[in-house]
């Protein structure tokens, strides 16, 4: 039975993960990987897979990227990943029962496994992530959020569960929260989104994220890890503010 569904995943120095998230789909047809200016082995990865279609372009931001990058496939079905991620067995079955029964108006919610350093991480916000990522792009595609993008959905939208996982590989070394709460913070600041705050509620919203993640979504079960998740989105929340501040002032 024919799989008509192209896997759309977006990609920048993601050496370390891709081919993990490629060897899982394999039984698809088309792979369209659009790459953001890698400077490591990705797109040699990329273009060793003889399903893959390799295409490459600016970063717009996560929403309008992705948006762009779902626009390059051949069929209307996408299954949008990241390169950290690799659907299980059981969710590539469940996504080719369901895809061929539904209708453009349904969107496949899956729940993804989010890992860090060897364990899966099973509070601290990260836990019972259901994302939706299986899509048809005649009725629905991702907003135009610079960060934190997710699928549209209106009164016509029907969201369905399917069985199976997202394996995410979030986390394989501490550097890559730095890294992260840098890129993310830079384009949250220059996006325009954010209001701007005095730096004694900058400071007040930085230390609500580290209570909310450590004790409010019991981040304290998840041991060492949920303690550096707590401290990561503190910084991330303090720096995204900060800089947005002072950008205003320049």
């Amino acid at each position: 039975m024919p799989i008509n569904v192209s896997v759309v995943i977006i990609t920048r120095n993601a050496a370390s993960t891709l081919r993990r998230t490629l060897d899982a789909v394999q039984c698809y047809d088309e792979v369209v990987i659009y790459d953001n200016g890698s400077s490591d082995d990705t797109i040699q990865i990329a273009a060793s897979y003889s399903n893959v279609t390799l295409q490459k372009g600016d970063f717009l931001g996560f929403g309008p990227t992705k948006r762009h990058a779902v626009s390059l496939a051949k069929y209307d079905w996408i299954l949008s990943l990241d390169a950290d991620e690799a659907p299980s067995a059981e969710l590539i079955e469940s996504i080719t029962s369901w895809v061929n029964s539904a209708s453009p108006s349904d969107l496949g919610e899956i729940l993804r496994e989010n890992w860090m350093m060897g364990q899966p991480v099973h509070y601290s916000g990260w836990g019972n992530d259901w994302l939706i990522r299986l899509f048809n792009r005649r009725s629905h595609n991702f907003n135009n959020a610079m960060v934190h993008e997710a699928i549209s959905v209106s009164s016509i939208s029907r969201v369905q569960r399917l069985s199976g996982t997202i394996k995410h590989t979030a986390v394989t070394d501490l550097s890559q929260f730095l890294e992260k709460i840098n890129r993310y913070s830079n384009i949250r600041a220059e996006s325009g989104e954010l209001k701007r705050y005095s730096v004694l509620v900058i400071f007040l919203k930085a230390v609500f994220a580290f209570l909310r993640t450590y004790f409010l979504q019991q981040g304290w079960r998840d041991g060492w890890r949920g303690l550096v998740i707590a401290v990561s989105n503190a910084n991330g929340v303090f720096w995204k503010y900060m800089k947005n501040s002072l950008k205003a002032k320049h």
